[in-house]
């Protein structure tokens, strides 16, 4: 896993074989990256980062001058592993160690931009967009993503913009 641009342009950060991940691809982030940079300056984003695995989207947006980053996962290795490598960048970072629903229900705050990438079998996806909805969890004008497995539909919720596909990976775009 690599940082594609930012701070840390190139930086290769290994994470270990044990975690139960599926990082996002290069080609990926890069597309994802690039639409977004075009729209928000990250500097002044609240951004919430769920099922965030090795962290490899969150040190992106990091990287790439965001101030305000909240990392989510269930694993407690995962949340170590963003911790520490967050610490060798000198990067800011909340990192949170809960239950995605959990954490949804009882999140207090608000974001700018969500960004969630579920494990590929994840049962409850069609949830996922629901339960951020209805806790109210994105600012006015928020923006919601949702990577997911590009043969998964979830353009019939009533926030979907678009849908792009790189590959096996695809995402999912919601305004507030």
């Amino acid at each position: 896993m690599r940082i594609i641009a930012g701070k840390h342009k190139g930086r290769v950060l290994h994470a270990p074989k044990n975690l139960p991940v599926r990082p996002t691809t290069d080609k990926a982030k890069e597309a994802l990256f690039n639409i977004l940079e075009n729209q928000y300056d990250f500097s002044s984003l609240k951004i919430l980062d769920l099922f965030s695995g090795t962290g490899n989207i969150t040190y992106e947006f990091l990287s790439r001058g965001a101030a305000d980053v909240t990392a989510v996962d269930i694993n407690y290795n995962c949340c170590t592993y963003i911790k520490q490598q967050a610490e060798k960048l000198d990067f800011k970072v909340t990192v949170t160690k809960n239950e995605i629903f959990k954490f949804i229900v009882g999140c207090e705050n608000k974001y700018d931009l969500i960004f969630a990438d579920p494990p590929y079998d994840f049962k409850k996806i069609n949830q996922l967009p629901e339960q951020i909805f209805q806790n109210d969890l994105l600012n006015k004008s928020g923006l919601l993503i949702i990577e997911h497995s590009n043969k998964i539909n979830l353009d019939l919720f009533e926030n979907f913009k678009e849908k792009r596909k790189y590959g096996q990976s695809a995402f999912s775009f919601f305004h507030a």
